[in-house]
């Protein structure tokens, strides 16, 4: 139904970007990979894939067309809904899930949470001849940003936002940063939801 958005970004977190199109305000859900690439952009352009569900009218963004390619193909794997989708696409860049799934390594993919053994051999027996003839891009993902409490509350904000309990989400990033205080909420995300 919607292509792409393109306009102002009214707002950008980890989970979810408000794009103004001409006056109306489109919410949109995002993966971590997208807010990675948008997140220093006051406007652009946003790929989408709408969701009609019983409960909702979900917009899902990507920042590449290549992103949203991946969300769709992994979406057409039996038991892997959008949501399940954004937080593959939120663990593993792009390269990371196709590289995953090409080279046939469940293991990897069975570590991304919600994601279990039986699931992660369904997305590679399913995935895996379809994927083959990717092109993976140098797309290094820029990691650079001062934490404070602001990026501690982005994250979870977004670990809510994917329907995990706050009190173990506390936890996990409250360890992860004594660990590494410098972390930016991209990276707090991934390795919480790694660990969780």
């Amino acid at each position: 139904m919607y292509e792409f958005l393109n306009g102002k970004f009214e707002e950008i977190n980890p989970s979810f970007v408000v794009v103004n199109c001409n006056g109306v305000g489109y919410i949109v859900e995002i993966s971590l990979t997208s807010y990675s690439a948008i997140k220093d952009k006051k406007e652009g352009k946003i790929y989408t894939h709408f969701v009609v569900r019983e409960d909702a009218r979900v917009l899902y963004g990507f920042a590449t067309s290549r992103e949203r390619e991946l969300f769709r193909q992994l979406i057409s794997v039996s038991g892997i809904g959008a949501n399940t989708a954004r937080m593959m696409l939120s663990s593993l860049s792009v390269d990371e899930l196709v590289k995953a799934i090409v080279s046939e390594d469940s293991a990897t993919i069975s570590k991304i949470k919600g994601i279990g053994t039986k699931t992660s051999q369904r997305v590679v027996v399913d995935l895996h001849d379809k994927l083959k003839k990717w092109e993976f891009s140098q797309e290094t993902s820029s990691i650079s940003a001062s934490l404070d409490n602001k990026n501690r509350n982005e994250a979870l904000l977004a670990l809510q936002t994917l329907g995990f309990n706050k009190v173990i989400i506390e936890k996990t990033l409250d360890k992860l940063l004594k660990e590494d205080g410098n972390m930016s909420v991209e990276v707090l995300v991934k390795e919480a939801l790694r660990r969780m």
